[in-house]
């Protein structure tokens, strides 16, 4: 099992929320209105770990040793929006989410496989690590610019602790494994090509609710992640190539082989997956119960 080997590296670097964020550094010149109402945004998105946590367990009855690991995902999580708020609370306890804005973005997802979600939050870990990473640049006042910090930690931390459940699948079903992740992989390294932001709160996952049926949707303000990026944080092509290149290299490392380009991981998906057809039509089929 991965889980308490997992369970004693994060326990191990956990941040107290009371003891090791500097709450005393607060400079109230340094938080403009502007800023305030995109922590407020962010404090909301870091909720849907709730419904996320769901469709895990949900997804993954067949696996304890992953669900097992959602409790200190989720926990961590949590926290994230928990700080956020804190800060929010202190400091400007007008934009304070409300229980009700924070219910909205609790809905069931759809069923999914098991193995492209792990994929798809394996990428938004490294998303979400290099998002924070700029907003804490962008970011003037100390007190929120360490917050930011901590969760961008957080969140390349989780990243390592999803891919270690994706070598672990690959190692128990091969090419099935092979097959999910670069799927996702092109997608999710695709972005630059895309009119909005890659990232599991931003992708439709309820067919029933459309067109409220992503997190963002779901959001007081739906609109402030592309102006959150474009506009505020400026997560530019650089700050994107450098998401791309660490999905690249790590499915580098989980596959063995190097992957420069998206084109590259493309055509190994493509092999990957006639493997795994020409594999199936190979075997014969099981005799039907008499």
């Amino acid at each position: 099992m991965l889980y308490p080997e997992l369970f004693k590296q994060l326990e191990a670097v956990r941040w107290n929320m009371e003891k090791d964020v500097p709450w005393a550094d607060f400079d109230p010149s340094l938080l403009t209105d502007e800023q305030a109402q995109t922590i407020k945004m962010n404090a909301i998105t870091e909720w849907a770990a709730l419904p996320a946590t769901e469709m895990f367990l949900r997804d993954n009855q067949d696996d304890s040793d992953f669900s097992a690991f959602m409790s200190v995902w989720f926990f961590e999580e949590q926290k994230h929006s928990l700080v956020l708020m804190e800060y929010l609370r202190r400091f400007r306890p007008d934009l304070v989410p409300t229980e009700e804005e924070l219910h909205d973005i609790r809905f069931e997802f759809d069923p999914a496989p098991a193995l492209e979600t792990l994929m798809l939050h394996f990428c938004g870990e490294i998303r979400l690590n290099h998002w924070y990473r700029r907003a804490s640049e962008w970011h003037s006042e100390p007190v929120i610019k360490n917050i930011y910090t901590k969760l961008s930690q957080d969140e390349a931390r989780h990243g390592g602790a999803y891919l270690r459940y994706m070598k672990r699948a690959i190692n128990n079903v091969g090419n099935e494994a092979r097959t999910a992740f670069t799927k996702v992989g092109v997608l999710m390294a695709s972005a630059r090509r895309t009119a909005q932001a890659l990232h599991p709160t931003n992708l439709h996952v309820n067919e029933s609710l459309f067109p409220r049926d992503t997190i963002q949707s779901r959001l007081p303000n739906p609109e402030w992640l592309e102006h959150w990026l474009d506009t505020q944080i400026k997560f530019d092509a650089v700050w994107e190539g450098k998401v791309v290149d660490r999905i690249l290299h790590n499915l580098s490392l989980l596959m063995d082989r190097s992957f420069k380009t998206v084109q590259e991981l493309n055509r190994y998906r493509k092999e990957i997956s006639k493997e795994l057809a020409d594999s199936a039509a190979a075997t014969p089929p099981t005799p039907a119960a008499t």
